[in-house]
């Protein structure tokens, strides 16, 4: 399971390190794909699988499974983390997700998030405080 916040920055290649804790489940390869919400999200192949998969057995009709498909498989990047335990983000990923020098990778359970630094606090504090909402509303039933 991913868990936690670690910074790091980008090299002037693009490239940055994983925390080392995970560098062992990307060991047959990384996936990373853009997000809804202007992040990047990194996968294992493994989990990517997965997620592709359930587009499958979903009730989705031919033409919105069609667009959800060239959404995350057109989109996506497979890359591998060299000597150093890096991965090379593509200058196109890049820009969609705002990414300057300073980032955040965060865990979120079966996969992590690539944020800009200052994207990633301001979500951070709406989450949060959402989060505790959700929470009190679960509590209640």
């Amino acid at each position: 399971m991913f868990l936690g916040e670690f910074e790091y920055r980008l090299d002037d290649k693009g490239r940055m390190p994983l925390p080392p804790r995970f560098r062992a489940s990307f060991k047959d390869g990384v996936i990373v794909a853009p997000s809804p919400e202007k992040c990047l999200t990194i996968y294992t192949v493994e989990e990517w699988g997965k997620m592709a998969s359930s587009l499958n057995g979903g009730n989705l009709p031919p033409s919105k499974l069609r667009k959800i498909r060239r959404a995350l498989f057109a989109t996506a990047f497979e890359t591998a983390l060299d000597s150093q335990g890096r991965i090379g983000l593509p200058s196109a990923l890049r820009s969609y997700a705002a990414m300057g020098t300073d980032i955040v990778v965060i865990g979120t359970g079966n996969y992590l998030e690539l944020w800009s630094k200052n994207a990633w606090e301001i979500e951070k504090d709406a989450d949060l405080s959402e989060a505790w909402q959700i929470l009190e509303g679960l509590e209640k039933r």
